[in-house]
């Protein structure tokens, strides 16, 4: 028997939805967002990160994942290789994170959760280091992305492996973070705000 997929569905290891991946990529989009100016300031003339969180929020707002997001994810990552800095590699990755959002594979792999998580570890290590290294600043970043994950968000996550512990400050970020929404999806959620298509710059809060 030949197996047709729906459209509106994507499988692997198990199924994900065209609207989990569109909250999965809000929710990267929102923090890729937040640090952008980190890169703009240091490389003023370089559009590609920007385009990348216009492509994410294209695919947000409810448009089909297409071309668009591939490469404009792959060029601001070029972008983020010949940053000045690491503060501004790591905005411009968030980007690309945003647009790539849209292709999060349905695999039991725990490097699918960098998809996920990576922006968000990324954004609390600017601040840390916007704030001369303070963990204080990257623990209160961790936890308004904790408030900003909705429970589809954290119900997708959990599909995954745990993200292992790495070398990196962004790496034991984001394994932080996991850790956190994993325990939380033990607990009844909090009332959140509906997760479907969002007009762009509608939601900036917490």
């Amino acid at each position: 028997m030949v197996m047709v997929q729906s459209p509106h569905t994507v499988s692997g290891d198990f199924d994900l939805t065209m609207d989990e991946l569109r909250v999965v990529a809000r929710y990267v989009v929102r923090h890729a967002e937040d640090v952008l100016p980190v890169f703009e300031q240091a490389v003023p003339g370089d559009p590609r990160p920007r385009a990348a969180i216009d492509a994410a929020w294209v695919f947000v707002n409810g448009a089909a994942r297409t071309k668009l997001q591939r490469v404009a994810s792959l060029d601001a990552h070029r972008a983020a290789r010949a940053a000045p800095s690491e503060a501004a590699r790591l905005a411009a990755r968030s980007a690309g994170d945003a647009a790539s959002a849209a292709y999060t594979h349905p695999l039991a792999q725990a490097g699918q959760v960098g998809h996920i998580l990576r922006a968000c570890a990324s954004a609390a290590r600017i601040g840390e280091m916007e704030a001369g290294g303070d963990p204080a600043v990257g623990a209160a970043l961790l936890e308004r992305s904790r408030q900003r994950a909705t429970p589809v968000l954290v119900d997708v996550l959990c599909r995954y492996p745990p993200a292992a512990d790495g070398g990196s400050r962004v790496a034991r970020l984001m394994s932080a973070l996991d850790r956190s929404l994993r325990r939380g999806a033990d607990r009844p959620p909090a009332p959140t705000a509906a997760s479907g298509p969002e007009t762009r710059g509608k939601e900036r809060t917490p």
